[in-house]
Order: structure tokens, then C-alpha cells, then sequence
């Protein structure tokens, strides 16, 4: 009877952070600054390569990706963690815990994607660069983005549908947020054939991401060392380094997670907290990246940023001209009815 209860029961506990009395606020509004800024770079960098024409180039078309990706990555994650932790709820419906659970994988095997594609870009374009415009055709280039968001969804949609099988006997799930390790301790069943599932996705998308990248990053160092132009070699190097900064920086992360659980004396607060920083670390570091690194970005931004703050100024001005010349005309103009008697 108690396992019908927890059958039909849709809302779960989660595992809360230990907070001391007094940094719940400021740890509130640290996260939710953490959050403010992220939105803001990835919605910049998303929106400059859509209004500005100068950035509507196969290269960046790949590259809108990843602000998307992260966007939903760190919504999916850090607004229900900040919820929680100003209202001290903890409390999660299973049909969201499944929805959250489901978008940060598919933010997880987003980046590895998205990257091997910017990667397969990048080697067309600096290894074939007579062929590119041939080749990296805008029918190619959607083609490439529809497949990276299709074997993201598939991957984990089968993932994820092996979920509705397992017959639920807790309602406490041992994370601050949902996702699939965190789903299979609800059940009571034999998970192994989901936990070889969850490692054969994970093997799947490393192996292609990685070796895509690999050979990408291989024949470019080749091509750069070949040849002679330093303008070429300088602009290749550049774009190369924004996108192995975000993978390595990636991997790190997610390195450092699987590490920190191998480990028993480290603390449920420290594993939780690793766990969020993939989701948070590259939607930081993504956008600010690219900005540094690739120059048509950078210089796009400032053009943008420069006209903003150079129509600001003309507006002010014109503005105040008007002013001044309503108040120079109330004193000049004579009074009514003639001159002063």
C-alpha cells in the first residue's frame, strides 16, 4: 500500500543546500547576479549575430547555437535552485523533475555537438578555404544544426524513455536539482539497463564530439604550419582557441564532478555544487570567450555599443537645444498686445 502511495505520489522532495542562519539572502542574490549575467551575455552575443549582417556567415549561424544551448541550460537549473533557496520549499512535481532533467541533458549534449560542428567549420574554412563557400552552402549549414539537435534529442529522448517503466518507490531525490542518476534512485527496480544506456549516450557523444574535434584541430595545426601568411595563421589561432577554451573548460567541469562522487569524505554540499557548475561555468564563460577572441564579434559589439551610446548623445543634445531655444524665445518674444505701455 505504502509503495501504491509513492506510485501515484507526484510530488517530490529534493535535497536542500546546508545554508548558515543570515547567507540565505546574500547567497540568494549572488546566484541571482550569477544568473542576471548569464542571461545577459548569452542573449547579447545571440542577438548581435542576428541583427548585425556582417556576422550572417556559416561560421556564426553554428555559433548561435551555443548561446541558445546555454540559455536553456542555465534557466533549466538555476531559477528552481534560487526558488528553493529563498523560500525553503524543496518540492518538485515529477512531470517538471522530468522536464528539468531532460533540458540539462540535452543542454550536456548540446555543447559536445555544437562544438564539433563549429569545429568542422573551422577546418573547412582554413583547410578548403577555395571550397568553402561550395561547400558550407546555407541547405549544408542547416542541415548540420538540425542534425546536432536531432542526435541531442534522440540520444536523450531514449534516455529519458526508459523512465516511464520503472515503477517509483521513494519521493526523494538526493540533488538540489532533477536529472537521470538523481530519477533512477526513485525506483526500486533493476536499473541496469538504464545505467548502460546513460553510459553508452555519454560514450556516443564524447567519442564523435572529441574525435571531430581531433581531426579538426589536427589538420588546422597542420594547414597553419604550412603556411606563411601570419595574418592567416594569427585569425585561425584565434578561433581555434575560443572553442578548445570552451571545451577543455567543459570537460574540466564535468572531469571534476565525476571525480568529486568517487570520493567519500567530500561533503553532499560540495557534490551538489559541482554538479551546478556545468551548468553555470560555460554560459558564464561562452560568450565572454568569443568576445575576446574572435575579432568580427568584438568589433561588432562595439560597433553596436558605439552607435547606441552616439544616438544617446545626439538625442540628449538635440533635446537640450530645444530647451534652450523655447526658453530663448519666451524671453525675447514681446508680450501680448503690443509693447510696454
Amino acid at each position: 500500500m505504502d509503495n501504491m502511495s509513492f506510485t501515484v505520489n507526484l510530488e517530490l522532495s529534493l535535497d536542500p543546500f546546508f545554508i548558515a542562519p543570515g547567507a540565505k539572502y546574500p547567497i540568494f542574490f549572488f546566484g541571482l547576479l550569477i544568473y542576471l549575467f548569464c542571461l545577459f551575455c548569452n542573449l547579447t552575443l545571440f542577438l548581435l549575430i542576428i541583427v548585425q549582417q556582417s556576422l550572417h556567415k556559416p561560421m556564426y549561424f553554428i555559433l548561435l547555437n551555443l548561446p541558445l544551448n546555454d540559455l536553456i541550460g542555465v534557466t533549466a537549473m538555476l531559477p528552481k535552485v534560487l526558488s528553493d533557496i529563498i523560500t525553503e520549499t524543496n518540492k518538485i512535481h515529477y512531470p517538471l523533475c522530468i522536464l528539468q532533467g531532460f533540458l540539462l541533458h540535452m543542454y550536456g549534449g548540446g555543447v559536445l555537438f555544437i562544438l564539433a560542428a563549429m569545429a568542422f567549420d573551422r577546418y573547412v574554412a582554413i583547410c578548403l578555404p577555395l571550397h568553402y563557400n561550395t561547400l558550407m552552402t546555407p541547405r549544408v549549414v542547416g542541415a548540420i544544426i538540425a542534425l546536432v539537435w536531432g542526435l541531442d534529442f534522440i540520444m536523450i529522448a531514449s534516455l529519458f524513455s526508459l523512465q516511464d517503466k520503472l515503477p517509483r518507490c521513494r519521493s526523494s531525490i538526493p540533488n538540489v536539482f532533477c536529472d537521470n542518476p538523481s530519477l533512477l534512485t526513485l525506483t526500486c527496480a533493476n536499473t541496469m539497463i538504464n545505467n548502460i544506456l546513460g553510459l553508452l549516450c555519454l560514450a556516443v557523444m564524447q567519442a564523435l564530439s572529441v574525435s571531430v574535434q581531433t581531426f579538426s584541430y589536427i589538420k588546422i595545426l597542420i594547414t597553419c604550419m604550412a603556411t606563411s601568411r601570419s595574418e592567416t595563421k594569427s585569425k585561425a589561432v584565434n578561433t581555434c582557441v575560443a572553442q578548445l577554451v570552451i571545451f577543455l573548460t567543459f570537460e574540466v567541469v564535468g572531469t571534476f564532478k565525476i571525480l568529486s562522487y568517487r570520493f567519500t569524505n567530500v561533503s553532499s554540499d560540495l557534490h551538489k555544487i559541482m554538479g551546478m557548475l556545468i551548468f553555470i561555468v560555460s554560459p558564464l564563460l561562452n560568450p565572454v570567450v568569443y568576445g575576446l577572441y574572435t575579432s568580427e564579434v568584438r568589433n561588432s559589439f562595439l560597433k553596436v555599443f558605439r552607435r547606441r551610446i552616439s544616438n544617446t548623445y545626439s538625442q540628449s543634445e538635440k533635446g537640450g537645444t530645444t530647451v534652450v531655444g523655447a526658453l530663448e524665445c519666451q524671453f525675447v518674444a514681446p508680450p501680448l498686445g503690443g509693447g510696454v505701455p
